[in-house]
């Protein structure tokens, strides 16, 4: 596998580099922002581990940056940064996983075995619409119209309407929506899925009727 290591701490980056060299990956060093753009830009890689805190151009800006190219190589994110409101704003940028420093090494491996197994599958499948009334989700183009027209969602939005379609008909508990969009375990405490339910109902039109259900004490649905 070729992962590109985006990671300024020499001491981090050396135990990576050796544990993940031994796992028998390709590993590729840059040590700011700025050089992993550069090195996103020439060679092609099955994943990015990214550290927030770059000397220069940092993870945040970095990774808007891979997203608005449309690059869709799978983003991990390293950090110290620990807070919910930190790894929600990465997620919502596009990363699509977070794991907080320090961390065991065979869950990185782990964690880098599914998000390039998720991508893969992906790209395996062929073109698909998803369809829920005058919904329809283009998973090959990561595009959402409402009776034809289009719907702007951020991507974790559209992450989340995505996985609410792709189980229609079908109750989905917080703790599943967390796992299922976010990847990661959030404090249970957390309202991140009922804040982000309610930015999809304010971005889509539900006055022909309800499309996205609240059920009391269970969860939300999205229902034909």
């Amino acid at each position: 596998m070729n992962i590109l290591l985006v990671e300024d701490d020499e001491r981090i980056s050396k135990f990576l580099l050796k544990g993940l060299g031994e796992a028998g990956h390709q590993v590729s060093l840059a040590e700011s922002g700025e050089s992993a753009r550069e090195m996103i830009g020439s060679y092609d890689f099955d994943v990015i581990l990214m550290d927030i805190m770059l000397p220069g151009l940092d993870g945040v800006q970095l990774t808007q940056l891979i997203r608005f190219k449309e690059i869709h190589v799978p983003i991990l994110v390293l950090s110290a940064l620990n807070s919910p409101d930190d790894k929600v704003k990465m997620l919502d940028m596009g990363a699509d996983d977070y794991l907080t420093k320090p961390f065991h090494f065979d869950e990185l491996l782990s964690r880098i075995n599914a998000l390039t197994r998720r991508n893969r599958l992906s790209y395996q499948k062929s073109s698909e619409l998803l369809h829920c009334r005058n919904i329809t989700i283009n998973k090959d183009l990561h595009t959402v119209t409402q009776d034809a027209r289009p719907v702007n969602l951020s991507p974790t939005e559209y992450k989340l309407l995505l996985f609410l379609l792709e189980n229609k008909n079908k109750v989905l508990s917080r703790t599943q929506i967390l796992n299922g969009v976010w990847g990661i375990n959030f404090d249970s405490t957390t309202n991140v899925v009922d804040v982000y339910v309610s930015y999809l109902r304010n971005k889509i039109d539900e006055s022909q009727g309800q499309i996205i259900y609240t059920v009391k004490g269970a969860g939300y649905l999205i229902k034909e």
